[in-house]
């Protein structure tokens, strides 16, 4: 009987610390995730190109400016070429006053790129007004894409496609309005990046059109990281693609495992991450 009793305490315990652990040690550390992806395709003024991608913030549910100070210090380290954020940058559940809408633009204002910031509107984000993600991106130097595009330039007229979609999970995803530039087949050689919050949208994009590059987020990778269990955790969107990286006709899918956390304030075998993508040109 004692041996029970002190089994039972111990699987208490045992589950009490892991509980803890899950709560307040895999939702405050970050770290960050190394990728080098060669490709034939990039032009030689872009060779060696550094990317930081993080995505997920749900600001304000375990997220506070201690934290993202921490994100924003981590990416400039880096000192990369080009930011993406892919949504979700403000947590549904929660509303944001004046004063902590100055501190998030003032952080994410001090994120240094070479070339440029670029963001896109995540599920959490659709359902707040549009005006107050236009203005902290506005004042913080992101540009806001929603389907739509832009196009960096290198030495020697080199060209990088940058393209952003709105949120698939209300359906304002438009993967042909944000490929418009290539109607005519302008530049149809170029590298190109998607940025796409639900990563099932990938399909989408891909039975239309040749991209060498899509960035996602929304599955975090599977917050409650248990095989077979976490699958009951992800979200509309993110229930064929969740894990780190796909390769997907040809095309390499990235997905970050996040910042924040969603609907549970709990991360279980899975910290909080920011992605770092050197992309190198290979010769054929």
């Amino acid at each position: 009987m004692k041996k029970l009793v002190r089994f039972f305490l111990f699987v208490t315990l045992a589950i009490a610390i892991l509980l803890i652990y899950s709560r307040y040690a895999w939702t405050a550390s970050i770290s960050t995730k190394e990728y080098k992806i060669e490709t034939t395709n990039i032009s030689d003024s872009f060779d060696g190109l550094k990317i930081v991608h993080f995505s997920d913030l749900h600001y304000l549910r375990v997220v506070d400016s201690n934290f993202l100070k921490k994100i924003v210090d981590e990416i400039n380290l880096i000192k990369p070429d080009i930011v993406f954020f892919t949504g979700d940058l403000i947590d549904k559940d929660f509303e944001i006053d004046d004063n902590e809408k100055g501190t998030l633009i003032s952080l994410l204002e001090k994120i240094e790129a070479k070339y440029g910031k670029y963001a896109i509107i995540g599920n959490h984000d659709y359902v707040k007004d549009s005006s107050l993600f236009e203005d902290i991106y506005e004042n913080s130097n992101f540009t806001l894409l929603k389907n739509s595009y832009d196009i960096i330039y290198g030495s020697n007229n080199d060209k990088i496609f940058i393209g952003g979609t709105d949120t698939f999970s209300y359906d304002m995803a438009d993967i042909d309005k944000t490929m418009e530039y290539f109607a005519n087949d302008e530049d149809s050689e170029i590298y190109k990046i998607i940025l796409t919050h639900e990563p099932d949208y990938a399909d989408e994009i891909l039975s239309k059109y040749n991209v060498d590059l899509i960035l996602s987020g929304h599955s975090h990778n599977g917050q409650i990281n248990i095989p077979y269990i976490k699958k009951f955790f992800l979200p509309y969107g993110s229930r064929k693609y969740y894990d780190n990286h796909y390769k997907v006709n040809n095309s390499d899918l990235y997905i970050s495992s996040g910042i924040g956390v969603s609907r549970i304030n709990f991360r279980l075998f899975n910290k909080s991450s920011i992605n770092f993508y050197r992309i190198n040109k290979i010769t054929e």
